[in-house]
């Protein structure tokens, strides 16, 4: 990490005024938003959050040892105070500048959009890991370089933890970080003063209106990564109309993606556990079978080859990379083996996601398609009737509990059960576990289940209570009763 910066240039970064006595020549060696992180070097920077003014937390940073800190308004403490405008837009800033502008120093990809972020980013990894490209990710499922993870907190950390990441994979030789940028982390600074080599879009569809209010403030929030940002190249799908917007009003370095861009991946052939397709940029043509399942999955990929293309990866590279991709935890990932029932767990938790989700799952079988939905509680209401709507597309549609956190599971699962439609078989279970057990046992020869909403996470959110729970575990044990099962009729002569 570097060494630090002295307190005057940050004060002259984010055009600061010094209150109190203070060297300006003092070295700041870390920057943090959490007063229990303060100390000696460390620069506490007060923001004011929904439960918690920093404010009122400056004594405590100067008593642990903080030189200095950054505030909004004189605190009366015996401490150097940096005054700003907006703590939370200075916070980025402060941390990049402390820590030598990590960003600058590595290809950084950001990537934003409802669906396909995790995805996305984990596929450039797994090209990145193919061509000897030392890549890290930042995301939902985990901080991870070079087979080092570290469980996320939240898809896009606080801006000063986010600074502190790019600068240790910095230092430990990342070349490429792919970073999974959400609405909420645009909107609340997370990402400031980085610089992006790449920003991608992938697609929008209602989601976190609990937060945003409508969908045009979360398709601004989402634009603002290509028109507020320091990005060089974007890549943009335009098969979503939303994606198609930020490409026409783009005006820097532009690569598109979908029917009819400069990146095109046509002739898509489902082949059992894998999808060919034909691969057409820019940078050459390729037909290219990659081990993925379902349609969404190829345009994933189809971003994933044009961000590392446009980081200048070569096309050969690339397209080994695609024929050798790493599955990704909980996004469409298969837990039966030999069964003869197909079972996918899947993150899909919008109304999009799950018809997408439905969509592949149709191009697999013939048989039945049986899908298990609940919704997130203290989250986007209005996406629970829809979601409804979206699974009566399965024969047999299972509404159960998600993370229901402080609100009763049958309020929420109520709302979804009203938009199923009329026509479409329906079981109505709470306990996920019995609805999984339940979902698997409807399931005849030829089935494919799907077990949507939650996908990687191993704890369900009840109350203030985070209990272990992880819906691949209970469909594993869920497939293994039923093999009993069927061991047992075979051995009694039981025919059905």
């Amino acid at each position: 990490m570097a060494a630090g910066k002295p307190l005057a240039v940050l004060v002259d970064a984010v055009a600061g005024k010094i209150r109190g006595e203070a060297d300006p020549s003092i070295l700041i060696s870390d920057v943090t938003h959490d007063s229990r992180a303060a100390g000696p070097g460390c620069l506490f920077v007060a923001i004011a959050g929904e439960r918690f003014d920093g404010h009122d937390f400056v004594g405590l940073a100067a008593n642990q040892g903080s030189p200095a800190v950054c505030v909004t308004h004189f605190v009366e403490e015996r401490v150097p105070q940096i005054i700003v405008e907006d703590t939370r837009m200075a916070l980025g800033t402060l941390a990049s500048v402390v820590h030598g502008e990590p960003s600058t120093a590595m290809k950084v990809i950001g990537i934003t959009g409802t669906n396909g972020k995790t995805t996305v980013a984990h596929y450039l990894s797994s090209i990145g890991a193919k061509a000897g490209v030392k890549t890290g990710v930042v995301g939902t499922i985990h901080t991870k370089l070079d087979g080092e993870t570290i469980e996320a907190v939240r898809t896009t950390p606080e801006a000063s933890d986010f600074q502190r990441l790019l600068a240790e994979m910095r230092d430990k030789g990342a070349e490429l970080v792919a970073v999974e940028v959400s609405s909420h982390g645009l909107t609340l600074g997370r990402v400031r003063a980085t610089r992006f080599a790449v920003a991608v879009f992938t697609n929008l569809s209602q989601d976190h209106l609990d937060f945003h209010g409508d969908m045009e403030t979360y398709y601004r929030a989402k634009r603002s990564l290509f028109e507020d940002y320091d990005v060089e190249m974007a890549v943009v799908n335009i098969d979503d109309p939303s994606g198609r917007a930020i490409a026409e009003r783009h005006r820097g370095e532009l690569v598109t993606v979908g029917h009819g861009g400069d990146v095109e991946a046509s002739s898509v052939q489902p082949l059992g556990s894998s999808t060919s397709f034909e691969l057409r940029t820019p940078w050459g043509d390729s037909q290219v079978e990659a081990p993925l399942v379902g349609v969404f999955n190829v345009d994933n990929a189809a971003l994933a080859a044009a961000s590392a293309l446009a980081c200048g990866m070569g096309f050969e590279q690339v397209v080994a990379g695609l024929e050798a991709l790493d599955g990704v935890p909980g996004r469409f990932e298969v837990v039966s083996g030999s069964d003869p029932i197909l079972v996918i767990v899947d993150y899909a938790h919008t109304p999009d996601g799950i018809s997408q989700v439905i969509s592949a799952a149709r191009e697999m079988t013939e048989e039945r398609v049986i899908a298990l939905v609940g919704a997130g509680g203290d989250r986007d209401r209005g996406k629970r009737p829809i979601m409804g709507e979206a699974v009566s597309a399965a024969d047999l549609a299972i509404v159960t509990s998600d993370n229901p956190r402080s609100e009763h599971p049958d309020e929420i699962g109520r709302s979804v059960l009203g938009g199923v439609e009329d026509r479409t078989q329906v079981i109505y279970e709470l306990d996920r576990r019995t609805a999984i057990h339940r979902a698997i046992d409807e399931a005849a020869p030829g089935d494919v289940v799907l077990i949507l909403g939650r996908g990687h996470e191993p704890f369900q959110e009840i109350g203030d209570k985070r209990l272990p729970f992880d819906d691949r575990l209970v469909a594993r044990s869920a497939l293994q009763l039923r093999r009993m099962s069927a061991e047992t009729d075979l051995g009694s002569g039981s025919i059905d």
